[in-house]
């Protein structure tokens, strides 16, 4: 988050645009979530994007950077902004999310944990989703379960 942070040395914790990719990466019937370090909530990999970067490169870069895996194909599934994804994190700075979220199916790779943005992954059962979700993430996760269960 190198862009976004030479930016909050310009304006602080004051609410930023920030545009990003994430990544509904499916095995069978589940999907794959990562509990944060920074809220301890579950989330999906993604991240925002770095100047010159397409969407479709921050999903990739942010999956491997945070969880080991490989795309080998994304599909777009939704762009995501408005109200419902304004987030203030823990440590105070404030954000306006727009989002553009891929599904993936197949990768390649052993998922590990990066140990610093990500402390757990682990694939659950759709109708499995935990509760604690990351804000950000609940109205992707809800859309996408939407057209499943």
């Amino acid at each position: 988050m190198g862009y976004i942070m030479d930016l909050r040395k310009l304006v602080g914790s004051r609410p930023l645009i920030m545009t990003g990719a994430c990544v509904l990466l499916c095995r069978g019937q589940s999907l794959l979530l990562q509990r944060r370090t920074d809220n301890g909530l579950w989330a999906l990999p993604g991240g925002s994007m770095e100047p010159g970067e397409t969407l479709e490169e921050v999903a990739r870069r942010e999956l491997f950077e945070e969880t080991g895996l490989k795309s080998k194909k994304l599909e777009l599934f939704h762009i995501f902004s408005g109200k419902e994804l304004y987030y203030k994190y823990p440590h105070g700075d404030e954000v306006y999310n727009v989002v553009c979220a891929y599904i993936c199916t197949d990768y390649d790779g052993v998922p590990k944990e990066d140990g610093d943005e990500v402390q757990e992954l682990r694939f659950f059962n759709y109708d499995q989703i935990p509760t604690e979700l990351s804000p950000p993430d609940k109205p992707v996760i809800h859309k996408f379960l939407e057209g499943i269960l």
